[in-house]
């Protein structure tokens, strides 16, 4: 057998060169080392380890070359799969750098949004643009400015916050024991105030809307005042707190408190009435045919009677906005119908004397009127004056108007 004495490949005796290298075959004695890789035992002249395929530098003897050292074999690298071919000069395999996978690029692609983004931002912009109209009708509105709610047709006024006396005013000698003790109050925010009682035609109109039924017609000792609701300037009458409140909120706004209508009927005034009697409400003096003494009627007859006397004399319930308006441009606020406000009545309540305005009391039996009526003697015809009636009654001189925050572009 014959080797070669580079690679160390065996060839039978008869071959003379080396089918890989091309040395000629020897059998010369053969001089081993280890493979600096594999440490297998190797020709001192291989370049190439027969075991692992490495390739190594010859050894060549001592005393004509210094022993130079050999190379530590590298440490095991992996090339991680890359998305191109690298391209780089032939190195070794030793001396071969490892190469750093690039990370794959990915496209992004916007998520469609969903059908709930839109409605969600459908309803934000809606809230955003009521919230808008809403503020700027409010904001700029002048002290006392009169607009027309197209809700009911009928005119508002813009009452401004400020702060006031309420109860029993300076002065004023028939103030009763609920009317005391006066106190401030104050009007935080401003608010709308009907300009004049709810007509009948107004009230039609929410009948007509909300399939409701009109209220009784109202009479006076079997004498009809507005026979089959035939005049629809006059204000609406037969109504129950409920009726009035159902009103008011399909109008867009409610029945005002208490503080708020007496400080609206007041318009900045301290006085028991903002003016003369005579020129700015209907009471049972000058609401009939002929002038009537009622205040010495009503002390000689007692209230049917009395009621007798002021069906004969023709009195009745006359149409709004006839009589001088306050200082806020408000008609009728004393005189010709009761009106329904929110609160619920306590009698005590003034000597609590809460100093904001508020719905007063949460509970009882009886809801607050204020302002009097076509009925009324002149002691009954002030801006202090309370009254009260269960929620489910109707009378011939119950009436409201209504006020709050009402959206009137």
């Amino acid at each position: 057998m014959k080797t070669c004495p580079i690679c160390q490949q065996a060839y039978s005796d008869d071959v003379e060169f080396c089918a890989r290298d091309g040395a000629r075959l020897s059998g010369e004695v053969r001089e081993e080392r280890e493979c600096p890789y594999c440490a297998e035992r190797i020709l001192k002249k291989a370049r190439v380890c027969k075991h692992c395929g490495h390739d190594v530098e010859p050894m060549v003897k001592a005393d004509t070359v210094a022993q130079t050292p050999l190379p530590a074999p590298p440490e095991k690298t992996f090339d991680p799969p890359s998305t191109r071919p690298q391209e780089s000069k032939p190195v070794t395999a030793a001396s071969r750098p490892p190469v750093a996978a690039k990370p794959p690029q990915f496209e992004v692609m916007p998520e469609p949004p969903s059908k709930l983004k839109f409605v969600l931002v459908g309803m934000a912009a809606l809230i955003f643009i009521g919230v808008s109209v809403w503020y700027i009708s409010q904001h700029g509105v002048k002290n006392g400015e009169v607009r027309v709610n197209p809700n009911d047709g009928l005119k508002y006024v813009w009452i401004p916050p400020g702060t006031f006396t309420i109860g029993c005013s300076p002065g004023d000698k028939e103030c009763y024991d609920f009317e005391k003790p006066p106190h401030q109050v104050a009007i935080g925010r401003g608010y709308w105030l009907g300009q004049t009682e709810v007509t009948v035609g107004a009230y039609k109109r929410f009948a007509g809307a909300t399939g409701l039924q009109m209220p009784p017609e109202p009479a006076i000792n079997g004498r009809p005042l507005n026979p089959g609701w035939a005049d629809e300037a006059m204000p609406i009458v037969e109504v129950t707190w409920n009726d009035a409140q159902a009103y008011c909120r399909w109008a867009g706004g409610r029945l005002p408190t208490e503080a708020e209508w007496e400080y609206a009927a007041r318009a900045g005034s301290t006085a028991a009435r903002y003016g003369e009697l005579d020129e700015i409400a209907w009471y049972a003096d000058n609401s009939g045919h002929q002038r009537l003494d009622s205040q010495t009627l009503w002390k000689k007859e007692g209230q049917a009677n009395y009621e007798k006397r002021l069906s004969d004399n023709g009195n009745g319930i006359h149409q709004v906005g006839q009589k001088r308006a306050n200082e806020f441009g408000l008609f009728d606020m004393l005189g010709n119908v009761w009106e329904w406000v929110n609160d619920w009545w306590d009698q005590s309540i003034y000597q609590i004397g809460p100093s904001e305005d508020s719905l007063g009391p949460t509970s009882g039996t009886e809801r607050v009127l204020r302002g009097g009526s076509w009925v009324g003697v002149p002691r009954d015809i002030r801006v202090s004056l309370r009254n009260r009636r269960n929620p489910s009654n109707r009378d011939f001189d119950l009436g409201f108007r209504c006020g709050g925050e009402i959206n009137i572009p």
